[in-house]
């Protein structure tokens, strides 16, 4: 069946609906939610090579949306089981909780399937409205009261990019007399001569470059990371992004290298990114707005891989965002082990972390040294292929920004390493216990970071066959 993944999330969002009719314990919600997303996994697994379309031709089942669904499951599950009983979510709405990052995982299901602009819209807003529920519903601690700034600023910020997309989409509509995709890429190749087709573009373009966090659409970033919960943070900082990646592949590969002035604007906020993130995590204390930041620069990068406007960057591009996920997902299992009280964690809090936990330590030093562009790591491996391929495209000036962004970015990751290992920590700091199902999933994130870095040619392989897919 084509909708068998996004009807057993669907049902495990409806399964958290009734629960939450009762009070359970937090051991029988977690349990029960754990139990859930590996269930979508092995369905959303089995459905892998289904082909085909639904809703009119609105919604396309093939290899490239349903291997961003297999990540969005993986990611999804990876987070459930490092986030332990959800300490820093109230009590009394932890049921609500996961209805709701069910119902988001739906959206952004949805959106990689989506190919019209409507379903394309409403997947994104089921997504998004999702997610600006859970922000306001961690617990007030001592050192986080700003959830409910933080969950202000996110639905607001975001309402504000969904009305730049729909009146982009207003744009494109009424130019081409068509809402598909396909049928508007047919058209466009003879409309970039045409001011309101650019504006068109780039306004829904937009739209989803605040999902992903690029420049000058990224002012939500730190706040919100800051004040949501620590598992909701680390949902934020990896699922989301696998969908906006996907949706940001298809609109590109509409445009092709004829509209100069969105390629322009492309490179533009790819390089005004790498320089902002990076610029701006040098100077951070609390280890998840520094992640924040570092996620618009490597937003950049991404970005970067889709310059090429072909097979190989958007190829690269797939493979650099799944690397990604693995290597923030591993900072923050970390965060969320350490800071079992659900509270903020500053830099300085893992001091000695290498004494007091070493696995953790291994784990936090492996994602950081990736994220940081050190061989032999997914990091390296995939910003050396997307500079290789933009500079094989004649974007030698860019190549440079790029290569000089890598080296500010060492300086502030290797700092929290030195920090874990380099400082002994103070007497009242007891041993971190690790639960054995948060071992395992660092272990598998471990090995994956390690693996896709040594060994990215079956990756790029697979990502190459789901962007042909896409291109004529």
């Amino acid at each position: 069946m084509l909708f068998l993944p996004e009807l057993s999330v669907l049902l495990s969002g409806l399964i958290f609906f009734f629960v939450s009719l009762s009070r359970p314990n937090s051991q029988t919600i977690r349990n029960l939610s754990i139990g859930l997303a590996a269930v979508v996994l092995c369905i959303t697994a089995t459905s892998f090579s289904q082909n085909g379309s639904l809703f009119f031709d609105s919604y396309r089942i093939d290899l490239f949306s349903q291997l961003f669904k297999l990540l969005i499951a993986a990611a999804t599950l990876a987070v459930l089981v490092f986030s332990g009983q959800t300490p820093g979510i109230k009590e009394d709405v932890r049921a609500e909780y996961y209805l709701f990052l069910f119902m988001g995982v739906l959206g952004l299901m949805m959106l990689v399937s989506s190919v019209e602009l409507l379903s394309i819209f409403i997947a994104l807003e089921l997504s998004s409205f999702a997610v600006y529920i859970m922000v306001p519903m961690r617990k007030t601690a001592s050192n986080a009261v700003f959830q409910m700034e933080s969950g202000i600023k996110y639905l607001l910020f975001g309402v504000m990019s969904t009305a730049f997309m729909l009146f982009g989409m207003s744009y494109l509509f009424g130019l081409t007399g068509s809402t598909y995709l396909d049928e508007i890429a047919t058209s466009l190749s003879f409309l970039f001569n045409q001011p309101a087709a650019l504006i068109g573009m780039l306004m829904v373009l937009f739209g989803f470059f605040y999902k992903l966090a690029i420049f000058p659409f990224h002012f939500w970033v730190p706040d919100v990371y800051e004040g949501a919960a620590n598992e909701t943070t680390a949902f934020i900082a990896a699922v989301p992004k696998i969908a906006a990646t996907a949706l940001l592949v298809r609109l590109i590969s509409m445009v092709s290298a004829e509209g100069q002035v969105i390629v322009n604007i492309l490179l533009v906020c790819s390089i005004g990114s790498m320089f902002y993130g990076n610029l701006s995590a040098l100077v951070q204390k609390d280890i998840k707005r520094m992640l924040g930041f570092s996620g618009i620069s490597h937003a950049g990068f991404v970005l970067f891989g889709l310059l090429t406007f072909g097979t190989a960057g958007y190829a690269t591009s797939l493979y650099y965002i799944m690397g990604y996920v693995a290597m923030n997902l591993a900072c923050f299992l970390v965060i969320c082990t350490v800071a079992a009280q659900g509270d903020n964690l500053q830099i300085e809090d893992l001091t000695g972390l290498h004494k007091r936990s070493p696995f953790l330590a291994i784990t936090l030093a492996t994602g950081l040294f990736a994220l940081a562009g050190i061989p032999p790591f997914v990091g390296f491996t995939g910003k050396f292929m997307l500079l290789v391929n933009a500079f094989k495209q004649g974007y030698t000036i860019p190549v440079i920004l790029a290569a000089i962004n890598t080296a500010i970015a060492i300086y502030y990751y290797l700092s929290v390493v030195r920090v874990a290992y380099c400082s002994d920590p103070e007497k009242d700091m007891s041993r971190i216990n690790q639960p054995w199902l948060s071992k395992a999933a660092a272990t598998i994130l471990l090995i994956t970071i390690i693996v896709m870095g040594v060994m990215p040619g079956q990756f790029l392989k697979l990502a190459s066959a789901a962007v042909s897919t896409l291109l004529p």
